[in-house]
């Protein structure tokens, strides 16, 4: 591991010297899928090479990276979750948890269109994940209070509807759906989700959604 740790700085140092090296790009996903410097592409080699002998698999490899990616995501350090992603996306390009890591940390950005590209991905690649679908239904929903474009609101409902599909006790997606009728005023529709939140779990039930419902 050492070795590894010892080849990103290297990669991270040498090529600051060289002007035709991008810099910056392992803070963008998918190293901003722009085209490396002969350097990185050597460095980037060396570095699979090793993980290759430490792990005796690259999708091992990449399923540790994204592991230490989401380790650093939930400590808001969001510069080395992405690196990290990043080390696991060049391992494996189809590890689906790369691109859901990937679509959250844009989401931090409130770069929501961005974010969007990237777990549509993670979802081609693993059409079962409930949360993906939370988080695009979040990814959505923030681009309708910007946008207030009834298109990204439906889009919103459409994802949450999959992830209960996936998880059917997934009482915040209930209460997220619960919301997102207040917001068209479809009472009916409100009163039902309210109603099969309360019989998973009433937290997830906004008190002013509550409200919304009781009014006639």
């Amino acid at each position: 591991m050492k070795k590894i740790l010892f080849l990103i700085i290297l990669s991270q140092l040498s090529c600051k010297s060289q002007t035709d090296c991008p810099e910056g790009i392992n803070l963008l996903p998918m190293y901003g899928e722009v085209k490396k410097c002969e350097q990185q592409i050597e460095l980037d080699n060396e570095f699979i090479i090793e993980s290759e002998k430490q792990f005796k698999d690259r999708k091992k490899a990449s399923e540790y990276y994204v592991s230490k990616g989401w380790e650093y995501f939930y400590k808001d350090d969001n510069d080395t979750s992405m690196k990290r992603f990043n080390q696991a996306w060049l391992l494996d390009k189809t590890n689906p948890q790369v691109y859901w890591g990937f679509g959250n940390l844009l989401g931090k950005k409130n770069e929501f269109e961005k974010s969007v590209k990237y777990l549509q991905k993670s979802i081609e690649l693993e059409p079962n994940n409930a949360k993906v679908y939370e988080c695009m239904s979040t990814s959505y929903g923030q681009i309708f209070f910007k946008t207030k474009d009834i298109k990204y609101l439906n889009l919103t409902i459409e994802n949450l509807k999959k992830a209960i599909k996936i998880e059917p006790k997934n009482g915040r997606a209930f209460g997220q759906l619960a919301s997102s009728y207040a917001y068209l005023m479809q009472k009916d529709s409100l009163v039902k989700y309210i109603k099969k939140t309360d019989e998973i779990d009433s937290k997830f039930v906004n008190p002013e959604v509550r409200e919304i419902a009781k009014k006639k």
